[in-house]
């Protein structure tokens, strides 16, 4: 079998589905069936060790001096409209123009976008936020997701979604047949482990923070990930519980956000609030391993990695409890509407007080999370590609 992976996800920094893109390309390199495996970014061909530095460290020491990353020239063209329908409207031309020769190899599109091949062809649709969400994307990713969404459709052999709540989103949205999709759940990295005090020290000493002694969130700041309705429960709180637990938001600073950061900044000055920006991919089962509480209300996830790195690293998890969300977390985690305040108020009391509750979930939640790997990922992928390729060979 020969497969030529889509790597364009594949960058710094490195996003939920930048992991899922890297992952699947570490383990199908492993699976002895996959006798060629090719890299293809933005009409480019790329090697395994131009995907593995996105993996290196971005400074040699953890902390706030070295925690943001500049803004990419990628990042400032993906704003521009014109810019981003130029793309649209060239690259399928380019990038069809280099797979020209390579019908010998099955295309995997792992970042929703199929260019024009002439082999067998798969894309991996993540959520569909842009239909039902679009108030939470710049309106230029949008516009774009419309015009470029379905010429995947009409491409794709076969269609991967990361949950069953998607794969059926997009049989009912699409009219996509039933029997030419299938939900494959993503993995989670064996770093992602409980450790004790003395294993994340350093890297928590780095940060300012104390093991056990604060509640955490990690994502990208944008209006999706519902950080206005955590700020507003978690201000609510006691005051000696948001000054003795306070919580720690880790991630990048991300569209339509500078509300959520006003408030972040008033929560910091009053002392219950710590932002660190972007985290170090080497460093954050650190920072989740050393977390009470993992807080996660998102309005809409097309899985949702971060509960689950958490559940994996034995801490206790409060999370929304809509979109795919649930077929994570199960009932391990402590369940919200994401519009219901009082709700995660009271789940965050109890994440935070109950220890009958919170002893429970720690060993709950390391039992979940062994259901979800990364080689079951890409065995159950694979499965996909012999499919496709029997099915075109009939």
């Amino acid at each position: 079998m020969q497969v030529i992976l889509g790597s364009d996800a594949i960058h710094r920094p490195l996003t939920g589905i930048g992991r899922y893109a890297l992952e699947l390309a570490r383990h199908l390199r492993e699976l002895p069936e996959v006798q060629r495996l090719d890299f293809f970014s933005m009409g480019r061909w790329q090697t395994w060790q131009d995907l593995l530095a996105c993996e290196q460290p971005v400074a040699s020491m953890p902390g706030p001096a070295n925690a943001s990353l500049p803004k990419t020239l990628r990042s400032v063209l993906a704003g521009n409209a014109l810019a981003v329908r130029a793309y649209g409207a060239l690259s399928p031309t380019l990038y069809g123009w280099r797979l020209r020769n390579r019908a010998d190899a099955l295309f995997h599109a792992p970042n929703y976008f199929l260019p024009p091949h002439p082999g067998p062809c798969v894309a991996t649709i993540h959520d569909l936020s842009h239909v039902w969400h679009p108030q939470f994307h710049p309106q230029v990713r949008v516009d774009f997701m419309n015009r470029a969404l379905p010429q995947t459709l009409k491409r794709a052999d076969f269609l991967i979604t990361d949950a069953e709540s998607v794969k059926q989103e997009v049989i009912r949205h699409f009219a996509w047949p039933e029997d030419k999709i299938a939900a494959v759940p993503l993995g989670v990295d064996p770093i992602y482990r409980p450790r004790e005090a003395s294993e994340v020290q350093d890297v928590l000493n780095a940060w300012g923070l104390v093991y056990e002694a604060y509640t955490l969130f990690v994502g990208t700041v944008e209006p999706r990930k519902n950080l206005t309705t955590l700020l507003t429960a978690y201000e609510q709180l006691p005051e000696k519980l948001r000054m003795q637990w306070p919580l720690v938001i880790a991630g990048n600073e991300g569209w339509n956000s500078k509300e959520i950061h006003s408030r972040m900044e008033r929560a910091a000055t009053q002392g219950w609030l710590r932002y660190l920006s972007f985290v170090p991919q080497t460093q954050l089962p650190m920072l989740y391993a050393g977390a009470r509480l993992f807080a996660y209300p998102s309005v809409y996830e097309g899985f949702g990695l971060p509960p689950l790195e958490a559940m994996a690293c034995g801490v206790p998890v409060v999370c929304s409890n809509v979109s795919s969300l649930p077929e994570v977390v199960g009932d391990v985690a402590l369940g919200f509407s994401p519009t219901d305040v009082q709700g995660l108020y009271t789940a965050l009391t109890q994440g935070l007080e109950d220890e009958s509750w919170r002893s429970q979930a720690k060993s709950a939640g390391c039992e979940r999370s062994q259901n979800f790997n990364w080689q079951h990922c890409a065995t159950n992928v694979l499965k996909i590609y012999a499919h496709c390729l029997r099915q075109i060979n009939r």
